[in-house]
């Protein structure tokens, strides 16, 4: 067994729930010319993470990505996800679905850590919920 496989097997499980409008947003690549296909091609990178990618937190923390909650909004919900990555078209606005979403995961007693740099929503998670920025994804997915 190669250390990366003993590092995700020892490592506590975590479903990471993307703010994807806030990811995009980070990197000035054009995305705002073309928001449904800067989501697919955002997510087109995430698969290789979501099969229990044994990944540092910004905190320190040791964790197994176990799966991957990517959320869309407005003209990125037209953006298709790759299989392994759970793909949620926000009905309105992102902001409160990722609240949403994160509160019933971890409701479920699924361990949560959301992706986003939006200070608003950061205080509107539950309890519990980790929170992660953009650049932390970002350093991941080598983007």
């Amino acid at each position: 067994m190669t250390e990366e496989r003993e590092a995700a097997a020892s490592a506590p499980p975590v479903v990471v729930v993307v703010d994807v409008a806030n990811v995009m947003g980070s990197r000035p690549d054009g995305w705002w010319r073309d928001r449904a296909g800067a989501a697919a091609r955002l997510l087109e990178r995430m698969p290789r993470l979501a099969t229990g990618a044994a990944v540092t937190l910004p905190d320190g923390a040791h964790v197994a990505i176990s799966r991957i909650v990517a959320v869309v909004e407005g003209a990125a919900k037209a953006a298709s996800a790759p299989e392994g990555i759970d793909l949620v078209r926000a009905p309105a606005d992102g902001d409160g679905t990722i609240v949403e979403e994160a509160a019933r995961l971890a409701a479920s007693g699924e361990p949560v850590l959301v992706v986003t740099a939006d200070r608003g929503l950061r205080a509107r998670l539950a309890p519990g919920v980790r929170v992660a920025g953009p650049g932390w994804l970002n350093d991941l997915l080598g983007r």
